[in-house]
């Protein structure tokens, strides 16, 4: 008998890193080695999941709340025409809405497609809002892009 598992596989390609390691205290676009990165996905419709590692998660005062969005451009450099296409909402329960806490988590996955009625995203990063008082640390996470095949 075959054992199921409750787990995709994908090729990690570090081409595809959104987010390097480092703590997000304030809204912002991704980064990787200290530059905004943005993920030129080509000119055809474009499958994936986003892999989410938490490694810490600030609740300490009960009021943070931390969006971690992709989002897709018809910019190269996000001036214009971007579109959240999937997200995930973490942080203290009474804000993000679950029945615990975000805690340090192996992973989370965001599915989302660059083609949203007709129109394509090429170009595609991970931005996060942050909310709440963050006191220390506020959310630290990497992100990387698996294609679907």
């Amino acid at each position: 008998m075959a054992l199921q598992r409750n787990s995709m596989d994908g090729t990690f390609d570090y081409l595809a890193r959104l987010k390097d390691a480092g703590d997000v205290t304030g809204s912002a676009a991704a980064q990787v080695g200290g530059s905004d990165k943005i993920f030129d996905a080509g000119a055809g419709r474009f499958d994936a999941r986003v892999i989410i590692n938490i490694s810490a998660c600030e609740v300490a005062t009960g009021n943070e709340k931390y969006q971690i969005m992709v989002q897709g451009s018809t910019s190269a450099t996000f001036a214009n025409g971007v579109w959240n296409l999937g997200a995930l909402v973490l942080g203290d329960s009474s804000v993000s809405l679950e029945t615990v806490d975000t805690a340090a988590a192996r992973h989370q996955e965001i599915a989302f497609c660059n083609e949203v009625n007709g129109n394509l995203y090429r170009y595609l990063r991970i931005y996060t809002f942050v909310a709440g008082t963050i006191e220390t640390t506020g959310i630290n996470f990497t992100a990387h892009l698996v294609r679907k095949v």
